[in-house]
């Protein structure tokens, strides 16, 4: 038993002192810092106690403007991965001879790094959709990034672009798991595909959904260097995202006590919001 113990304490100690350095402790450091006016640079930051989140809620309408857009942004996002992947994952596991190949060309763009991605998507749109609108006299194509309708969609479009591959290997394992004899005896009982679709395969999948969602509500909310590489918050910071706002504080203005207030707050809402989509989808794959 202490043999089993000592090695137990050999392979896990490591990562624990790991975890605490690079976590916990960074973690309990910047909510002490959120309760001071530290600039980031010098030693003799003053305790302000709850000066900073009173100054987020009352004199700060860019983190409210930040906030809801990102929160729009994680909702749309989260439905258009999802529908996308999932429907990937139907379309590769047909039995068609070139699966293996789709599934490498939808799951390229995750491997692509998000400032590469962004700066991409921004050629884009901004330059290809532009010159093919600008030459077809097609005025939609035109303009894209310059309004926060576009900049919106736009940021909506390269996320699912790329996240879209990352949850179809997930749905893909989920549905490879279903046992084939329920498919035939729903086939021989008559159900046509759209039947088995919603009452053999969807129910099945539903843990797959559930950490689906988990993955890209989160990813969505923390989306940061699709953010500055594609719009950098613009026009007039009608794009700029929770992480971009909470970068810039710290590192455009100096104000590191501000933006460890404004991260304090975001990775509540984070955590509640997140916690709240799990104990509900995981009532919901009871019910099913």
């Amino acid at each position: 038993m202490k043999k089993s113990r000592l090695w137990f304490g050999f392979f896990v100690g490591p990562i624990l002192i790991a975890f605490l350095m690079v976590v916990i402790i960074p973690a309990l450091l910047g909510i002490y810092y959120s309760f001071t006016d530290w600039n980031g640079i010098e030693n003799n930051a003053s305790w302000v106690g709850l000066g900073n989140y009173i100054e987020i809620l009352t004199k700060d309408p860019d983190f409210l403007q930040a906030f809801l857009f990102t929160t729009k942004f994680a909702f749309v996002s989260v439905i258009t991965i999802n529908i996308m992947g999932f429907g990937l994952a139907l379309l590769v596991t047909k039995g068609m001879k070139i699966s293996n190949i789709l599934r490498s060309i939808f799951f390229m763009p995750n491997l692509i790094g998000g400032l590469i991605l962004g700066f991409i998507w921004q050629f884009i749109f901004t330059k290809a959709l532009d010159s093919i609108g600008s030459k077809m006299g097609i005025s939609f194509l035109q303009g894209w990034l310059s309004t926060p309708e576009t900049g919106f969609w736009g940021l909506v479009i390269l996320m699912s672009w790329q996240l879209a591959g990352y949850m179809m290997v997930i749905y893909i394992a989920a549905l490879q798991s279903i046992p084939e004899s329920l498919k035939e005896a729903a086939e021989i009982d008559g159900a046509n595909g759209l039947h088995r679709l919603i009452h053999i395969t969807i129910p099945l999948v539903a843990p797959a959904f559930t950490v689906g969602l988990f993955l890209t509500l989160s990813n969505s909310f923390k989306l940061f260097d699709q953010n500055l590489s594609l719009t950098n918050g613009g026009p007039f910071n009608a794009t700029q995202m929770l992480a971009l706002n909470i970068y810039k504080s710290a590192f455009v203005f100096n104000k590191l006590g501000l933006a460890q207030a404004k991260a304090v707050i975001f990775l509540f809402t984070v955590a509640v919001i997140t916690l709240t989509q799990l104990s509900y989808s995981k009532d919901r794959e009871v019910e099913m």
